[in-house]
């Protein structure tokens, strides 16, 4: 039988040449064993005091659980690659290959000021190689633009834009906004501004937990490749959810469809970057079943803002987990747009929001008349009851909405459709927002109306200017591609179009894309989106 330092040594050759090679599970298999043996010797060594092996043993420990840590990590088994590195670091404070592994793993949990910590304690190790000083200091620099981010939100995807969306998304942090969790009128809970807000400002990052992506062909995706790409999506939860507590923390935060109104409040704590969830271990461990019906509630469609603005990749198509935009419930008047960058979604109020009003989205399109809105939300599961909806319940029994609808369907002149509407909304004593709420239902006939220069001077002396519907609608409903297309289509009409014509179209653009953009950014984005 082999003498135990010769068997360190065979299981430490073995170990860091699996580790080398990319075997990370056997390399975690042999590094065990080794970690095993070396603490026995310490014991042993412990009650035969040798000055000069117990260092040894010591380093060799250090070294092969820093090195256990590495694999772990990269089998995204974090929460056990951190209790190596810890461990590691008990032996020896300044470890600079253990700092620097824990470092990466912090940073990719988002915890940027304390992976900051470890970069720069690690740089007090003298023993580092300048090839290792060097990927170090590359790790540190990165590190301080992502914690600078996620502590003021000031993002910039102006280069990505101008270059035409080529080449990797910029890099980006998790970052939270004006925004708390509530109790919803709306059903269960949902998202909220802490403060007036302004349209287009981002209301935070984050990151998924999983996405899967696949390029549909020319006849889209078939059912049998929708169900495959649905199983590698929820394998890829369950995967993470078991390797990384912080994970399992904040799937249980998200509902699975039962008991939303007694469900718990969580604190905005949990989702920041920067919070220490050491001690907030959930207790719940998730098993695949929760974990289906949680995806099958909160799960979102990824639309990629290269794909829809510029029509690349049209038939891409992604499913992801954002876990707090799980949180933003749908409403018929939305005041926020998300945009996907890799595999962070930004987002932003698509208009101006009050302090206490709830974020939300719209689950589908609410450029429909209210027959047209009530199919979809049955088609998600719940019945929209926003204020719009109800106000134009009570607005449909009229003959004379139900005469203007047919009129539409019937292909009436969609420039007398509008005529009938306006003047309808003058009889109806219609105020506000509520003539938003109506411009928006029939949206149809006034995109066909002042998108048609003959129909326009057909009926320009008895129908709004397009101005006037545009910012109704932004009002009612925020920012939306195809009313930014009609602003803009009047807009490139005008010789010489002035400096408060393009600012009016750049607010318009900060609703839809918001400000993350700088403003040459923003005028290609305009010019693409209505080209």
């Amino acid at each position: 039988m082999a003498e135990p330092e010769e068997l360190l040594q065979e299981l430490r050759s073995k170990a860091t040449e699996l580790l080398l090679r990319e075997d990370y599970k056997e390399s975690i298999t042999a590094y065990s064993q080794f970690i095993t043996l070396c603490q026995d010797q310490i014991k042993k060594t412990h009650e035969n005091p040798d000055t000069d092996h117990v260092p040894k043993l010591q380093k060799s420990l250090c070294l092969a659980l820093s090195n256990r840590a590495e694999a772990r990590s990269r089998l995204r088994e974090i929460g056990e690659a951190l209790k190596d590195c810890d461990e590691a670091l008990r032996i020896e404070t300044a470890h600079f290959k253990t700092l620097l592994c824990k470092g990466k793993i912090l940073m990719n949990l988002n915890k940027y000021s304390m992976a900051l910590d470890c970069f720069k304690t690690a740089q007090l190790d003298p023993q580092a190689s300048d090839g290792s000083s060097k990927s170090l200091n590359g790790h540190l620099e990165k590190c301080k633009k992502m914690e600078f981010l996620s502590r003021t939100g000031a993002f910039d995807l102006s280069d990505w834009v101008v270059n035409g969306f080529r080449g990797k998304p910029p890099e980006l942090a998790e970052y939270i906004g004006p925004v708390q969790i509530r109790k919803s009128d709306i059903g269960g809970r949902g998202l909220f501004a802490t403060k007036n807000i302004d349209a287009g400002t981002l209301l935070f990052v984050t990151k998924a937990i999983a996405i899967e992506r696949s390029i549909l062909g020319g006849e889209g995706l078939g059912d049998n490749a929708q169900l495959v790409m649905w199983k590698k999506f929820i394998d890829e939860v369950t995967n993470s959810a078991s390797k990384c507590p912080r994970t399992n923390n904040l799937l249980t935060t998200l509902s699975s469809g039962d008991g939303e109104f007694d469900i718990e409040i969580p604190d905005m704590s949990l989702f920041r970057p920067e919070t220490d969830d050491s001690c907030r271990i959930s207790v719940e461990k998730l098993d695949k079943n929760r974990i289906l019906s949680i995806l099958d509630v909160n799960s979102l469609v990824e639309d990629a803002v290269s794909a829809k603005v510029l029509g690349k990749n049209s038939d891409y198509y992604g499913i992801g987990l954002w876990v707090l935009a799980s949180f933003i419930n749908h409403s018929c008047v939305p005041n926020a747009r998300r945009l996907h960058v890799g595999d962070h979604v930004l987002v932003h109020a698509s208009r101006d929001v009050k302090a206490g009003e709830e974020i939300t989205f719209a689950y589908f399109d609410v450029l429909s008349p209210l027959g047209k809105r009530r199919e979809l939300s049955r088609s998600w599961g719940f019945d929209c009851c926003c204020k719009r909806c109800r106000f134009e319940e009570g607005l449909h029994s009229r003959q004379e909405v139900r005469e203007i609808e047919v009129s539409l369907e019937r292909g009436m002149d969609s420039g007398a459709v509008v005529f009938r509407l306006e003047e309808g909304m003058r009889g109806w004593m219609v105020r506000g927002k509520e003539k938003g709420y109506l411009r928006a239902s029939f949206w149809a006939a006034f995109s066909e109306a002042y998108g048609s220069e003959k129909l326009v001077k057909r009926w320009s002396r008895r129908i709004p200017l397009a101005d006037t519907i545009v910012d109704s609608v932004v009002e009612a409903v925020g920012s939306d591609e195809r009313v930014l297309k009609i602003s803009m289509g009047r807009l490139k009409k005008i010789d010489g179009c002035g400096v408060l014509e393009m600012e009016r179209a750049q607010k318009l653009g900060r609703g839809l894309f918001g400000k993350a953009m700088k403003k040459q950014a923003m005028k290609i984005l305009l010019d693409l989106c209505c080209s």
